[in-house]
């Protein structure tokens, strides 16, 4: 025959794997390449840097990708050089089916900033798929009446392979009486029918066996057979006629399995065995087979495979209805399955940063996608998140989304969130999917150190140990991690005078403050610093809190005598006229305490005296003073031992002699004595001090009385002695005065001594006290005081 002809002088070709590669515009911003299917894995087919416009640097540092629709990973993107390969071995079949031209749209997606690039990869078909005959066997049954010409429709081949490489020719095992006639279905598949070349006849041959040989278009040719049995029959002179020749149904997709779809039913006017109709498919896929069946008596057809509407749309199946004398008819059955909202949507994350900076507004979070297999309504969706977060969802290119941040966000009030994206369609019933991304917000250093007390006050006790340990400060800082690392440092201190450096020091690491040295009380009794905190971000932030020191005083001075003097000269004798009153002041014991507080408070006690009970001590202020009168019997010299004693724990003292002479009157023995050890001993430089400050403030009424006494005196003893009155040559101690509470005389004692002048002795007349303004009392008023005084110190006259 001619085709078989022009097959035997068709060249041998042999089949080269190689890239078909091409570039052409496919639309506004995409490009197309196109591969031939089964190219090895890793096999370059472009370098998308070059026909994107793009440097190699650009394409690493905008983190390009890409995304194909169906979301495999057929293609890989080599960012070091840019080129575009092969991730797997690509079967068109496999991939698109009979679809032609088989496309894989897939995107090329760069960020900062977002942007996106469309392509196209066209597989190209190879000859790797052989013809194949669905059933070993066709059986065909013709009657011996049939006239010459009579065709009869043959299964035919499936190719999977397409354009060229399909099926392209049958032929027929060299027989006498039928030759293969090719018919051209209208949707570019072929169909086999066998034409009656000569008349058969039942009795010479009534079975043929044939074999029908499907051949491809491919170099070389690839083919299949199958074996057709033709049995002879009797005479049949009637064919099956069916009611229409197009039946049409929908079917849910969602139909049980087992439902009945549709009968199909034909008619056939003869009589007995030939009137007797059959139903098969005829031409059908290996798909319909799987899905459909239809009874050979009924001609009722069911579905035993479940329907995927987003598979396949509809089915389209020749149905052949044969009587029992071998004749047939067809028809057509056209299934439409209808979609039905069976798939939920899908989100397919691209790209995601689950750490953003706070503080930064419009950060990307996330790229993804979103797709729907339904169609229609079913298909329709609506993308959100949820209302009460700092993010919002903008739509970029298809059904591409972002999610950033709607404004700047403040780790300190919140360091995550959990963000749900929730898609949903249109069909009913609406079908949900949610995506659930954690974003942490990392921490920027926005928020300086703050102490827990703008000041603090520390108390240290003087005398201290060196790296004493006297108080911590604390601060905190809101941010994290090394932002939230602080150290603590000693700042200038206002006063330049004060050595800061070598008084306190500073734990960096936890605040710490330690004394390096010990503190005396007396000579500092508080000081204050600052004390900075400062954190570890960059730049650093620091905040500052006041501290002051405040020393608390111990009792490590003893009291010091001031009076008498304890210098070391001879000692300091009162004089008392032996005519004294119980009460007569004869001197006080003047002490002071370097401390403070109750360390300094200081109370005084007679230890030991000549004459026990003779003299008391006032136990707050020193006095010393007569308890009972004096006698004859009474030794002139007097030596008392009192004890000053401070408030300390443990309190500490000192101890004084005061010595006392009881003297009838004024005589030249006694004054050389007094005045010579006067002279010798200088006077003490705090005494003299004390002295002079007091009697500054009480000079003017002091000189004033002194004054008006000695007028008064010097008139009523004008008689007696013609030197009137005159201070004594020597020196007496000054007047001293107390302060209460600080150790001195309360007020001034002053003595007046007058010697009589123009004589050779220069003899005392008398020494008496000078009292000034003093009221007369009577007699038994002084004897009730002066018992009162005797019993405050303990003691009376016997």
């Amino acid at each position: 025959m001619e085709i078989k002809g022009a097959l035997t002088l068709r060249k041998r070709q042999v089949l080269i794997l190689f890239v078909l590669l091409g570039f052409s515009e496919a639309g506004p911003g995409s490009v197309r390449y196109s591969v031939v299917e089964e190219t090895e894995i890793g096999s370059f087919i472009a370098n998308l840097a070059r026909d994107l416009g793009l440097g190699v640097e650009e394409l690493s540092s905008r983190e390009a990708r890409i995304v194909s629709d169906d979301n495999e990973k057929h293609l890989h993107l080599n960012l070091l050089t840019g080129d575009l390969l092969l991730n797997e071995k690509l079967d068109r079949e496999e991939l698109c089916g009979s679809t032609e031209p088989c496309v894989l749209h897939f995107q090329v997606l760069l960020q900062n900033p977002l942007e996106f690039f469309r392509a196209e990869l066209h597989i190209k078909d190879i000859n790797d798929h052989s013809p194949t005959f669905l059933d070993k066997e066709i059986l065909l049954k013709i009657s011996e009446s049939t006239t010459l010409g009579t065709t009869f429709l043959m299964e035919s081949a499936q190719d999977l392979d397409i354009g060229s490489n399909s099926l392209q020719n049958y032929t027929i095992s060299p027989n006498s009486h039928f030759y293969i006639k090719i018919q051209d279905s209208g949707d570019g598949k072929i169909y086999p029918e066998l034409v009656l070349d000569r008349m058969l006849d039942h009795e010479e041959e009534p079975e043929l066996r044939l074999t029908l040989v499907a051949l491809d278009g491919g170099s070389p040719p690839r083919s299949g057979t199958t074996l057709v049995l033709i049995k002879v029959l009797d005479i049949n002179d009637n064919s099956p006629e069916f009611s229409q020749r197009l039946y049409e149904v929908q079917v849910p997709e969602d139909t049980a399995i087992g439902s009945w779809v549709i009968t199909i039913s034909a008619k056939d006017l003869d009589a007995g065995n030939y009137g007797k109709i059959s139903y098969i498919f005829l031409h059908a896929s290996e798909d319909i087979r799987k899905t459909f069946e239809i009874n050979p008596t009924s001609g009722e057809v069911r579905l035993i495979s479940s329907l995927d509407f987003e598979v396949i749309q509809s089915y389209t199946i020749n149905v052949q209805a044969t009587d029992g004398g071998g004749l047939s008819e067809k028809c057509t059955l056209l299934i439409t399955v209808m979609d039905i909202n069976d798939n939920a949507p899908e989100v397919t994350m691209s790209s995601i940063t689950n750490r953003v900076p706070e503080n930064a507004p419009q950060t990307l979070v996330a790229v993804f996608s979103i797709r729907d297999q339904d169609s229609g309504d079913n298909g329709r969706m609506v993308c959100s998140i949820q209302d009460d977060l700092p993010f919002i969802l903008k739509p970029t290119f298809k059904n591409f989304f972002t999610l950033v941040t709607e404004k700047p966000l403040d780790r300190e009030s919140r360091d995550e969130y959990n963000v749900t994206i929730t898609v949903t369609d249109m069909g009913t019933p609406r079908l949900t999917t949610q995506h659930h991304i954690t974003v942490l917000v990392s921490d920027v250093n926005d928020n300086a150190p703050a102490f827990t007390q703008t000041s603090y006050t520390l108390f240290v006790p003087e005398n201290n140990s060196p790296a004493l340990h006297i108080g911590s400060v604390s601060a905190t800082d809101a941010d994290a991690g090394a932002n939230a690392q602080l150290t603590y440092s000693l700042l200038p201190p206002p006063d330049p005078g004060l050595p800061l450096a070598s008084l306190v020091s500073v734990n960096a690491d936890n605040g710490h403050l330690f004394a390096l040295r010990a503190l005396d009380y007396e000579a500092l009794q508080a000081f204050e610093f600052r004390v900075r905190a400062t954190d570890r971000g960059a730049p650093a932030l620091s905040g500052q809190a006041l501290v002051r020191v405040r020393v608390l005083d111990a009792n490590d001075n003893a009291p010091f005598v001031l009076y008498p003097p304890q210098n070391g000269s001879a000692p300091c004798t009162e004089l008392v006229p032996r005519a004294a009153e119980p009460g007569y002041l004869v001197g006080k014991v003047v002490a002071v305490d370097g401390d403070s507080g109750q360390n300094a408070w200081l109370s005084y006690q007679l230890l030991r005296a000549t004459e026990p009970g003779l003299f008391g001590v006032w136990a707050h202020n020193g006095e010393v003073r007569t308890a009972r009168p004096l006698s004859e019997r009474d030794a002139p010299r007097q030596r008392l031992l009192v004890l000053v004693k401070d408030n300390g724990e443990p309190p500490l003292s000192a101890s004084v002699t005061l010595h006392v002479l009881l003297v009838d009157g004024f005589s030249q023995p006694y004054l050389p004595a007094r005045d010579a050890a006067a002279d010798a001993a200088p006077a003490d430089p705090l005494t003299v001090y004390l002295v002079v400050a007091l009697a500054a403030v009480s000079s003017l009424f002091l000189f004033s009385l002194l004054a008006l006494v000695a007028v008064r005196l010097c008139r009523r003893s004008g008689a007696a002695w013609a030197g009137g009155c005159a201070a004594p040559g020597g020196r007496f101690p000054g007047p001293l005065v107390d302060v209460s509470g600080a150790g001195t005389l309360s007020q001034s004692y002053p003595y007046e001594v007058c010697l009589t002048g123009g004589t050779g002795t220069d003899e005392f007349k008398f020494l008496k006290p000078i009292i000034p303004s003093l009221p007369v009392l009577d007699t038994s008023r002084n004897a009730e005081e002066n018992e009162n005084f005797r019993n405050s110190f303990g003691f009376g006259i016997q």
